[in-house]
């Protein structure tokens, strides 16, 4: 018996809910807001024909999305569509980024008005920087000004602020900020001080350069940062200063690798004495670990058998007293003291050498750092004696980061009126009356001086994401004017400078005054020390390549950024030596899993004491000494930093400390288990004096028997041959001589490629998902060769290989998908989702992919990332895909991958393709410069270099006919488009 189905959408529609009724006479849930779409009301005016077009678009638009039963999320399509805007197609804007401790002149990648990856422009970057991107849409940034902790208006808060600005008398306005280098905001403090006369302007730098500011000032009257010129230098001798890291300028890398290309038949010697292993030391040719309190006695040393032409006493000084001596005029002598005798030291040193207006040049200045600590000391005794009226902050955050923070903090409570232009509530913002957030770098207009005849342009790549204004119009605003933008365009137009050109560029020439220098002053003799070192355990405080001084400590790119050196992540911790980790019964240790997990410390120097401190012990660590990063222990910052590590800032003083073992065990996200080769030829490295004898020493390739006689690898096979001759080849080759391992190519990856971060807990299960990881190595004492000789067994040889030795030579390997064109990986995937192309690339199609893994078992490199949670829109993952403003920073070329699917390196296919597309729009062939992956264009030493193959003249094609270049893992003839060139070490 036939009967009628009768369906129901819901429970209220079988109840007879009659507001169900209602809702079905209704077309649409809600009004549409025609009104606020269109310009005018069009219930009450006659419109033209091109109203009604637009009114006739974008309702049959919205009848078709009221049909549907999904959420309606509305959106309003470009109906005028801006100029500068073409869907799909990205624009790039030149611009600068500071933030008062990184300098970089850039190009910002906009797609659709979104700012999502950073490029170099004429400088170098770094990590920081290139992450900087993903900071501009942090939801942590304050939205709008606060008065008491509460959200204000901005008109009602300038009225108050000026009114009791107004009302200062017989006490100080002060200004603390990180160092100025923008000409036009120094004029507009000039002009606040005319307006208020009882104004002070006090810069400070996060990590204090006193010592060698206040030497130059004594030794040649000018207080400043010379530039070193470390491509002229033949000798490097670097005392504690990681210049390729941390140490002042970013450029430095790119210089210092310029004089080490074994191709021109030299490179320069570089001699790094020091207590961490920094990554400087980490690339230079000879290392020696001292304590902190060597430093002046070995520096005295030096000086004196410089000076007199006679033998050092020390025996570690022997060889590079020689070199020093017969490279006059072409060597550079450094140091990271914050001691102005140290430094009176150095430059009397590169001063007997003659390097000055050679190697380093106080003509040409650098304006990096100019803050001065002694400022601040006494900022805090007048704020404690009521004599400051008034405290603006900008750039700073001394709460934090002040040494002496507590006192400062104490002090504040006397000042009548305090006001932050922080954009965030941090540690010092929140116990301020106002908070004036200021724009993020890429919203902002500019102009910065970072050195002598040097000069860059700060625009906007995106209007202001929040109710915040830029710190220069604020400033504008209490001196009743307005419009920064035209009295930046005015300031340099007035000096001739073409405005619209140098927007352009981002940068411009414009002609500095030659300063004034003193002939330098003589060496007080009571200055030089011959005493011994301290006893105990002597403190080294330093800065992590990604967190730097905490100031973007609340990006979770910087925070999972694996350290080049310890290769950990999401956390700071005491380094120790192996020696003094035994002294003081303090270990690390692999769990099950291959995690590494190690003991605890309270630390105690003079009367701060920190608890809980984890420890790594740290091949290279000078024995008696630790090591503490700087930039971790933030409490405001925001959730991705905050009580993540221990604030080492109190400690910025100390110089010894006492450590004592405590119950439990810390967990590391370490992402690195092996710490060497363990005999094995990943990195192929040879010497200079081998290199020029023989281009291909080191470039060993093991043969094996066949019947045609020994060959090669490569010239065995059972796979066929893929047809790479026609078209394009894309290969990419890696320099490991010019790679020093600062790891900015990591972080351009992931803002290229929407790779997301995972936190601590996943690293720590080896579950990253970096696309490109850098492998750092040690050397160990052990090799076969001892072994052979002294009849060890093949067991105990490879567990003592293991062990990296206490003062190792170290190198950096960069790794990412070596897009193999015999691919294991593509025999073994049982759904074909990993497929070659007829390029040369090993291309992933994710919606073939069902998570079988066996391609990431079967790859010898270990390239392949398993998404094993769905790391956007996750709750337990909450960073910035999770996030409606973090996923602003997302590339819309690059899918968003879901649960369950492999991925990595693509060779960025969507570069690529939209080179390629490019170039047959304007009927043209490809230019070799204009192939480039991302983490060959943000590689600031050249390291990385990617192009066409079959291009001849292609620079990729000619160093794959290089001596030096070789496969990884060779042997396996799995026939990579990837490359490396064999590491050349000066030991000559």
């Amino acid at each position: 018996m036939k009967k009628d189905k009768k369906y129901w959408k819901g429970i209220g529609e079988l109840e007879n809910d009659p507001n169900v009724k209602n809702l079905g006479h209704n077309e649409f849930v809600e009004e549409l807001p025609l009104d606020d779409f269109l310009s005018e009301d069009l219930s009450s005016t006659s419109t033209s024909r091109r109203d009604f077009l637009k009114f006739l678009g974008f309702s049959t638009a919205a009848a078709t999305l009221a049909s549907c039963e999904t959420p309606i999320v509305k959106s309003i399509p470009y109906v005028v569509k801006p100029d500068e805007i073409t869907p799909g197609v990205a624009n790039y804007y030149a611009t600068s980024i500071y933030d008062g401790r990184d300098y970089a002149s850039v190009l910002v990648k906009n797609r659709e008005g979104r700012p999502i990856k950073i490029e170099n422009n004429k400088t170098c970057t770094n990590a920081r920087v290139q992450a900087s991107v993903l900071s501009l849409y942090d939801s942590a940034r304050l939205k709008n000004p606060l008065k008491n902790g509460v959200e204000e208006e901005w008109s009602l808060l300038d009225t108050e602020i000026k009114t009791r600005l107004s009302k200062i008398t017989g006490k100080k306005i002060v200004f603390l900020t990180a160092t100025i280098i923008s000409p036009s905001l120094k004029s507009l403090l000039d002009k606040f001080s005319l307006k208020y006369p009882n104004f002070e302007h006090i810069m400070y730098d996060s990590i204090p350069y006193d010592g060698i500011l206040n030497a130059n000032m004594q030794s040649f009257g000018l207080r400043a940062i010379p530039s070193y010129y470390f491509d002229k230098a033949n000798i490097i001798v670097s005392f504690g200063a990681d210049f390729i890291g941390n140490w002042l300028n970013n450029d430095y890398s790119t210089d210092y690798i310029k004089a080490r290309n074994p191709k021109n038949g030299a490179m320069s010697k570089h001699y790094q004495i020091e207590s961490n292993l920094s990554l400087t030391g980490s690339n230079a040719d000879k290392r020696i670990p001292i304590k902190p309190s060597e430093q002046k006695i070995l520096l005295s040393d030096l000086y004196k058998a410089l000076l007199n032409k006679a033998q050092p006493n020390d025996n570690r000084l022997l060889d590079i007293v020689d070199k020093l001596r017969s490279n006059k005029s072409k060597s550079i002598v450094i140091c990271d003291s914050n001691d102005i005798k140290i430094q009176l030291l150095v430059n009397s040193i590169n001063s007997i050498l003659n390097n000055y207006n050679n190697t380093i040049s106080l003509k040409r200045p650098s304006y990096i750092k100019q803050g001065d600590s002694s400022k601040v000391d006494n900022l805090i005794k007048e704020m404690k004696d009521g004599d400051v009226g008034a405290l603006i902050t900008y750039k700073v955050n001394p709460s934090y980061n002040l040494y002496n923070a507590a006192e400062f903090n104490k002090a504040l409570l006397k000042v009548d009126l305090k006001i932050s232009t922080s954009s965030y509530n941090d540690e010092t913002a929140s116990l301020m009356d106002y908070v004036c957030p200021d724009n993020h770098n890429l919203e902002s207009w500019g102009d910065l001086h970072p050195s002598h005849n040097i000069y860059t342009l700060m625009q906007p790549t995106i209007a202001p994401l929040f109710n915040t204004r830029q710190f220069e119009e604020t400033l504008l605003n209490w001196m009743d004017e307005d419009d920064y933008h035209a009295y930046l365009s005015n300031f340099w137009k007035e000096k001739g400078v073409n405005w619209e050109k140098a927007v352009h560029d981002g940068f411009f020439d414009f002609e500095d005054k030659e300063p004034e220098l003193n002939s330098i002053s003589n060496l007080d003799p009571m200055i030089l020390n011959s005493q011994v070192s301290k006893q105990g355990v002597e403190l080294v405080i330093y800065e992590k390549i990604g967190i730097g001084d905490g100031t973007q400590a609340n990006n979770p790119w910087l925070q999972e950024f694996p350290d080049p050196i310890s290769r950990s992540c999401w956390d700071n911790y005491i380094t120790v030596s192996a020696s003094t980790a035994r002294k003081l019964n303090l270990k690390n240790w692999n769990v099950s899993n291959g995690a590494l997990n190690g003991s605890i410390v309270n630390i105690k120097s003079d009367n701060i004491i920190i608890e809980n401190v984890p420890v790594m012990i740290q091949p290279g660590q000078a024995n008696n000494t630790a090591g503490l990063a700087l930039g971790y222990g933030r409490t405001k910052s925001g959730k991705a930093a905050n009580n993540v590590g221990f604030n080492a800032f109190p400690l910025l003083k100390s110089k010894t400390l006492s450590i004592e073992l405590t119950e439990g065990e810390h967990e590391f996200a370490s992402i690195q288990l092996h710490h060497t080769m363990m005999g094995r030829d990943m990195v192929k490295e040879t010497t200079l004096s081998d290199y020029i004898k023989d281009p291909s020493s080191g470039n060993d390739r093991t043969t094996y028997p066949t019947f045609k006689g020994d060959l090669p690898a490569d010239k065995l096979s059972l796979y066929d041959e893929h047809d790479l001759k026609t078209g394009h080849f894309w290969n990419l080759s890696i320099d490991l001589t010019a790679c020093t391992g600062c790891g900015e190519c990591v972080i351009s990856c992931q803002a290229e490629n929407n790779i997301p971060v995972v936190g601590k807990e996943e690293m720590r299960k080896s579950r990253d998902m970096h696309w490109m990881r850098i492998d750092r190595y040690y050397s160990s004492d052990m090799t076969k060769d001892i072994a052979k000789e002294n009849d060890i067994s093949a067991i105990d040889m490879y567990k003592e290989m293991e062990e990296p030795s206490e003062n190792p030579e170290v190198v950096f390997q960069p790794v990412m998908c070596q897009h193999c064109n015999n691919a294991p990986c593509e025999n073994v995937c049982p759904v074909a989702a990993t497929t070659h192309s007829n390029e040369g690339l090993n291309q992933m199609t994710y919606n073939r992919c069902v998570g079988t893994r066996y391609c990431a078992n079967n790859c010898p490199y270990k390239v392949r990332r398993f998404n094993w949670f769905q790391y956007s829109d996750n709750e337990r993952f909450d960073f910035n895909m999770n996030d409606d403003y973090g996923k602003m920073v997302l590339n819309p070329d690059v899918v968003v991958r879901s649960r369950g699917v492999i991925e990595k390196c693509s060779m960025c296919i969507q570069k690529i393709q939209e080179l390629k597309l490019t170039a047959k729009k304007e009927g043209r062939p490809i230019l070799d410069e204009e192939a480039q992956t991302v983490c060959a264009s943000s590689c600031s030493t050249n390291a990385i270099v990617f192009g066409d193959a079959n291009n001849t003249e292609s620079e990729v094609s000619k160093l794959k006919q290089d001596e030096r270049a070789y496969d990884l893992l060779d042997h396996l003839n799995v026939n990579p488009s990837v490359f490396y060139q064999t590491k050349v070490r000066n030991k000559s």
